[in-house]
């Protein structure tokens, strides 16, 4: 489990680039670190490395590519080994901006992972150093503001393969998990530290591979998302549920969609930690989650149908 340290960054596509990376500085508050000739590099004010969202031009929408950071050189070969031996390799890469050169394998659902050690860390100047030797930059209170990126939710037609792979690839462990009445997984939480969670899997029912579900960035309080709703209202973005408590890891939380559609959540997900040697995961049966949320907030339907890139529309039959 201690080969991987963190989530590191999620890079993620837009047909619409310009109003996408208006969003993503101006309102919901993250800062430039740099940029190529497709991509933009972007990070909260307290993520030490370069950059945790990458966000490229494309024709398309969704997830290119998923990224964690080894916990040292030794553990990224160990964690090569098991990979290869998957049969789920894709090879190296030479990095970008941000990082050194990459190891990259892809779930059984399509998405591309990668893994590395060697990261640029975010140096600030001039004017973005902050008061405090503690912090990575200073707090500018731009937009929503996020402090960190938190965890992504992938959508898979078979949850059950994500979490071999995820448990055996990257050394996981399962946190809690949805489990249908007929025996099927709907949904699974999984970290490689001691948050409560850094990726989860939800299950697609369009049966379309490699979608995404959304990406989240944590704030420090409640308040934080209660003043993001109205500065999210006053630029027209679109507002998809919350605030509320989630009743799975018991995050505040509240879902917006950028421009291109892709979802973005701000949740106050810092209180959980998962400090257990032995926990087991936490098991929510089917009668459980049509209860709706932790208040009695029911799950949207979109939030079942609604991934990036957008599915086919179903036939009749």
């Amino acid at each position: 489990m201690n080969d991987i340290s963190h989530l590191a960054h999620v890079e993620i596509l837009t047909n619409k680039f310009e109003e996408s990376l208006d969003f993503f500085t101006r309102v919901y508050g993250l800062s430039e670190s740099g940029r190529d000739a497709t991509s933009v590099y972007l990070r909260a004010w307290d993520d030490y490395e370069f950059c945790t969202l990458k966000l490229t031009r494309s024709e398309t929408t969704g997830v290119a590519h998923i990224a964690y950071r080894a916990s040292s050189p030794e553990a990224l070969e160990r964690r090569i080994k098991v990979i290869e031996g998957m049969g789920c390799a894709e090879g190296w890469i030479d990095g970008d901006l941000s990082h050194g050169p990459a190891f990259q394998f892809r779930s059984p659902a399509g998405h591309l992972f990668e893994i590395y050690y060697e990261t640029k860390r975010y140096q600030a100047e001039g004017a973005e150093k902050p008061a405090l030797k503690n912090v990575a930059q200073r707090y500018h209170a731009r937009g929503a503001a996020p402090r960190r990126i938190d965890h992504l939710n992938i959508l898979a037609p078979v949850v059950e393969d994500i979490e071999t792979f995820m448990t055996t690839a990257l050394g996981s462990k399962v946190t809690e998990k949805i489990v249908l009445d007929d025996g099927r997984l709907a949904g699974c939480w999984f970290t490689v530290n001691n948050k409560t969670y850094d990726l989860a899997c939800t299950c697609d029912f369009t049966g379309v591979p490699a979608r995404f579900h959304h990406v989240t960035y944590a704030t420090d309080q409640r308040e934080d998302i209660l003043r993001a709703a109205d500065i999210f209202l006053e630029n027209g973005v679109h507002i998809e549920t919350g605030p509320h408590k989630h009743a799975v890891q018991g995050t505040f939380f509240l879902y917006v969609w950028e421009p291109a559609g892709n979802r973005v959540e701000l949740a106050n997900a810092g209180a959980r930690l998962i400090l257990d040697p032995d926990w087991e995961p936490v098991i929510w049966t089917e009668s459980d989650r049509k209860k709706g949320q932790a208040w009695g907030l029911k799950t949207i339907s979109s939030f079942h149908t609604h991934g990036t890139p957008p599915a086919p529309a179903p036939s009749d039959e």
